[in-house]
């Protein structure tokens, strides 16, 4: 099992050793288009080369940790009209740090996944939402390609929600739309909202299905299980590919500290519930989490890849036990 993280890595005093930068839209349409280019190609740049060292970084911890989501701000504004053609311009002098980010993730086998944004609605019923969120989807999938990826059945995973008025049907359509390479990637989760698990196995025939067994409990006051029949479906949507689920729980103080919380005694709303906490400080929901044996975890916690770490640990220990 590997454990992971999102898109920041700390270090022992929570700061970020290797940020990525980013620039607003308003800041980079002011500038003038040689100031433009150059504005992208330093961000760029920059966090290529801290994608790179978070890479060297993991690849001195223990194959468990070597697990990351990578932030979709990687090429800032590369889906604003005006920042895309310039990145064509761009891209082949940013080639070679993009191999040299690949070749070190494929050498330490570090698993990596994007996972565009909220407003991402491949199944909208706003032909101009779906437009835009398929552009998304091929600005993770050209990231990921010029990373050495996209060549096989989920050898990289961009991960996105099925929700939107169209639901699975809307889905489809879109999903049959996007390049080859980001239909090898794509994955799709439930929420805690609008798209049940049982909504989101619609898709298993089209794309592997992620389980977020927080956004379930949320949505159902349900802790699954490993032993529950839609496990079976959703490890079957892999085609033999290692599954992944997401884990999160609510924030300190809402929930106990251990047991499994019912909603019903609760007495908090789901809009509360749905926060991510800072630490895992929860071992009941702990060994549920890490009780999915035949699954990667991607750790969706604030303290990012320090919280993780202290998951791991915690299994670790349990197994000692």
């Amino acid at each position: 099992m590997k454990l992971g993280f999102a898109c920041k890595y700390l270090d022992a005093d929570f700061k970020q050793p290797f940020p990525f930068k980013a620039t607003t839209r308003t800041r980079f349409l002011s500038l003038k288009q040689e100031e433009q280019s150059a504005l992208l190609y330093q961000l760029a740049t920059n966090n290529l080369n801290h994608l790179l060292a978070t890479f060297n970084a993991l690849a001195t911890q223990p194959d468990a940790l070597r697990m990351m989501r990578i932030g979709s701000d990687l090429l800032p504004l590369f889906t604003v009209p005006e920042a895309s053609r310039l990145y064509q311009e761009l891209l082949p002098d940013l080639a070679p740090l993009f191999t040299a980010c690949g070749e070190v993730a494929k050498a330490n086998n570090i698993r990596l996944s994007f996972h565009p944004g909220q407003y991402s609605v491949l199944a909208s019923d706003n032909p101009l939402v779906v437009e835009r969120a398929r552009e998304d989807v091929e600005y993770h999938a050209l990231c990921a390609v010029m990373l050495g990826y996209g060549r096989a059945f989920q050898d990289f995973k961009i991960n996105i929600h099925m929700n939107g008025k169209q639901g699975f049907a809307g889905f489809q359509a879109a999903f049959g739309q996007l390049s080859e390479e980001a239909r090898r990637m794509l994955t799709v989760e439930n929420d805690e909202i609008s798209c049940s698990l049982d909504d989101v196995l619609q898709a298993a025939e089209l794309c592997p299905v992620v389980l977020d067994i927080h956004h379930h409990w949320v949505k159902e006051n349900e802790f699954i299980t490993p032993d529950d029949a839609r496990i079976e479906r959703i490890k079957a949507s892999w085609r033999g590919v290692r599954p992944v689920l997401h884990y999160s729980i609510s924030q300190e103080g809402l929930i106990p500290e251990t047991g499994f919380p019912d909603q019903l005694t609760l007495g908090i709303g789901k809009s509360k519930l749905r926060a991510h906490s800072d630490f895992y400080f929860n071992d009941t929901l702990n060994n549920w989490a890490l009780s999915f044996a035949d699954f990667d975890i991607m750790c969706e916690v604030k303290m990012k890849n320090i919280a993780r770490n202290r998951l791991w640990q915690h299994g670790m220990l349990q197994k000692d036990a």
